[in-house]
């Protein structure tokens, strides 16, 4: 089960160690290497097993902020380098806007939607506190825009990054929107 359909989204304690090769990322330290089967309470790791600090944040705790997750489910249990990945945009009140195949959506804070598929999200950028009313403000002003219909999306070419990209050009927030001008 995913744990999109489980709804557990704590910090499961991602544990990395090297022994023989590569570096193995795990959620419980194993008795034996993965990679070569010898024993690890008895055998030299190269890199010797240590927690990794969890990555993931809930987007509903981040107001005027660029966040992404993957299009399907959830990272640690379903997320793979080949799939999608989703990305949209936080309001000051922590609503997060986003575009899809069903066109231009706001979910607030409380909706399923957020508990479910933002609750496990990577923070891309945060704008700082004196910027909250211009970033509602452009936001505004690019959802009023009539491109973002359902009829409008297409998977390769009329996206979710178009989307944060129009955006992000229009805020002139300095690098950032520097970036994005340039995509």
């Amino acid at each position: 089960m995913s744990s999109t359909q489980n709804m557990s989204f704590i910090d499961p304690g991602i544990i990395c160690y090297q022994h023989c090769g590569p570096k193995i990322f795990t959620f419980k330290l194993p008795d034996v290497c993965q990679a070569c089967g010898k024993n690890l309470v008895s055998a030299n790791c190269s890199t010797m097993p240590f927690r990794l600090p969890y990555p993931f944040i809930k987007a509903s705790q981040y107001p005027c902020a660029v966040v992404l997750r993957p299009t399907t489910g959830d990272f640690l249990n379903d997320y793979s380098n080949h799939l999608n990945l989703h990305i949209g945009i936080t309001t000051s009140s922590a609503s997060i806007v986003e575009f899809d195949r069903m066109g231009l959506r706001r979910h607030s804070v409380n909706s399923k939607a957020m508990k479910n598929q933002w609750a496990q999200s990577l923070l891309v950028e945060k704008v700082p506190e004196a910027w909250t009313e211009h970033w509602d403000d452009v936001l505004q002003l690019i959802c009023k825009e009539p491109v973002w219909t359902p009829q409008d999306y297409h998977e390769d070419r009329h996206n979710c990054y178009t989307f944060v990209l129009r955006f992000l050009k229009q805020l002139g927030y300095g690098e950032l929107s520097q970036i994005a001008a340039s995509r």
